[in-house]
């Protein structure tokens, strides 16, 4: 019998499939792990925006992860789009009682299309009960300087802003520098060091879902075993697949090709 490392994805679903739960289940599946979901709501949205969010209840969503935790044990947890201080409280609750290990936590606040993903009473339990059981916060720029109080504007911004997040949560910061600091460079702050991460900037606006996908692709590397740094770098090096790949579709800001590396017998498109 064959056992596979785990992953599990606690996230709002995107029916348009290119960010949220759908972009993680095809992350993890393509980093090699069993992927799972526990999700936190259903949204209506595509390419070009968020038209509807529809919450799932405290309970429900308390009771899916149950559901996992009982009989699939997972190696590491990613979590996504969490609309509700209410939501936020119950997964805090039931990752602290399982003992979750590799908790990866990408703080969704704004959609690529401009959304608001987070309402204002969630930022408070975010910081003070979800962040410390995390091994690692991926926040974007904007976020971080939400999260961190301060302005960001320069590479020393970022060590700063990282290393304070890092100081009051008790959790490693992947600060993501795609939002014009610099060139695709992301800052790992753990353990009292900063560490860069170079990335060429790909010259593709199908920029849907990188938040989501690169947060599973760390959580389902460090569902392997691979050292943070490591699970960091293997992750980067996919999602510049996908994004290299050059997938075009809808009419606003399209996916990424998750599926670049797929080489199976059934992915063969019909001459």
């Amino acid at each position: 019998m064959m056992k596979k490392k785990t992953a599990l994805s606690i996230a709002g679903s995107d029916c348009s499939g290119g960010a949220g739960i759908q972009a993680d289940l095809k992350t993890m599946t393509m980093n090699g792990v069993f992927a799972m979901s526990a999700i936190t709501a259903m949204t209506a949205q595509n390419t070009t925006g968020v038209t509807a969010i529809q919450e799932s209840s405290p309970e429900f969503l308390g009771q899916q992860i149950d559901a996992v935790f009982e009989d699939i044990y997972p190696d590491a947890v990613k979590i996504g789009m969490m609309a509700s201080g209410e939501l936020i409280e119950v997964i805090a609750d039931r990752l602290s009682a399982y003992h979750a290990r590799n908790v990866v936590v990408d703080p969704v606040m704004v959609a690529t299309s401009g959304s608001a993903l987070m309402k204002e009473n969630a930022l408070r339990t975010l910081v003070n009960k979800l962040l410390p059981l995390a091994a690692l916060v991926t926040p974007n720029i904007p976020e971080a300087q939400v999260l961190s109080g301060m302005t960001i504007s320069s590479k020393a911004d970022m060590i700063a802003a990282a290393k304070k997040l890092g100081e009051e949560c008790r959790c490693a910061v992947l600060l993501k520098g795609g939002h014009s600091i610099n060139d695709a460079n992301d800052l790992l702050y753990a353990n009292g060091e900063a560490v860069w991460f170079t990335g060429k900037r790909i010259d593709n606006p199908n920029t849907h879902g990188t938040g989501c996908t690169l947060s599973s692709a760390i959580a389902a590397n460090l569902a392997k075993g691979y050292p943070l740094a490591e699970a960091v770098w293997h992750a980067k090096a996919y999602i510049s697949g996908a994004l290299a790949a050059m997938l075009d579709l809808g009419q606003g800001s399209g996916p990424m090709d998750h599926a670049f590396d797929y080489q199976g017998e059934y992915s063969v498109e019909h001459e």
